[in-house]
């Protein structure tokens, strides 16, 4: 049997000092008590949902505003026509273009975190998919990502709004909501806002238990199992 790194004594250690599910309030306690990383972690939440996303009834695609922000710059393309590109530009956009910004990409050019399109430019990226499909960039319509209303997409991208999907495989779905170093109530605030919109988009067909896990954790830190059920009481930080 292989040797465990101290890394991973460190993490089982930890592991098995919190051996029962933790509120939120207290796996996040726990995140910033243990730290060991010089570096400020990004928090993750991971959901173990039940429901089969092989079946077209069930399959969980949405997107969520974090009231507390991502903790990152996030930095945005649009392609689009006309006087849509000027908008995007005085809107904040990092990169803006049309033709030209479509075969820079398919140059290998990816120096931005999301990619916006107008319906009516989205014919100039059709042949980007193999490019932008891997690496979740490419514009649809379910994440808000194409469309007319350019500006206040932006806005919301660049404020901490995030997109996820359940994966196809064991119905997962993970995502960052924010810096450890964020404080506690913008955390709580963050995860308050993804399970309120989890449970909003739960599929109608689902029957029995639909969370049925979930786990916080930070980069290169434990992941400690939250009480599923303490988790409903969350939409408290969202009115506050």
């Amino acid at each position: 049997m292989a040797k465990l790194t101290k890394r991973q004594k460190t993490l089982k250690a930890i592991k098995e000092k919190y051996p029962n599910p933790l509120t939120a309030e207290e796996a996040f306690k726990v995140l910033k008590d243990e730290k060991t990383v010089k570096f400020d972690p990004t928090v993750e939440v991971h959901f173990r949902l039940g429901i089969n996303p092989k079946l077209n009834d069930q399959q969980i695609r949405s997107t969520v505003n974090l009231p507390g922000g991502t903790g990152k710059d996030v930095r945005v393309a649009v392609v689009a026509k006309g006087e849509k590109l000027t908008e995007a530009t005085e809107a904040g956009a990092d990169v803006v273009g049309a033709d030209d910004l479509v075969a820079k990409i398919g140059e290998g050019f990816m120096d931005f975190d999301k990619l916006v399109a107008t319906p009516d430019a989205m014919l100039m990226l059709s042949k980007m998919g193999k490019i932008l499909g891997p690496r979740g960039l490419m514009p649809n319509p379910k994440d808000g990502t194409v469309t007319f209303d350019i500006a206040k997409t932006i806005k919301e991208l660049k404020a901490g709004k995030v997109s996820f999907r359940a994966e196809k495989d064991g119905g997962l779905v993970q995502m960052a909501i924010g810096k450890l170093s964020f404080d506690e109530g913008k955390l709580l605030k963050n995860l308050a806002a993804v399970v309120d919109t989890i449970n909003k988009v739960k599929p109608a067909s689902v029957k029995g238990t639909y969370i049925k896990a979930v786990y916080l954790s930070s980069t290169m830190g434990p992941g400690l199992k939250l009480d599923v059920a303490a988790l409903q009481g969350l939409g408290k930080y969202l009115a506050a």
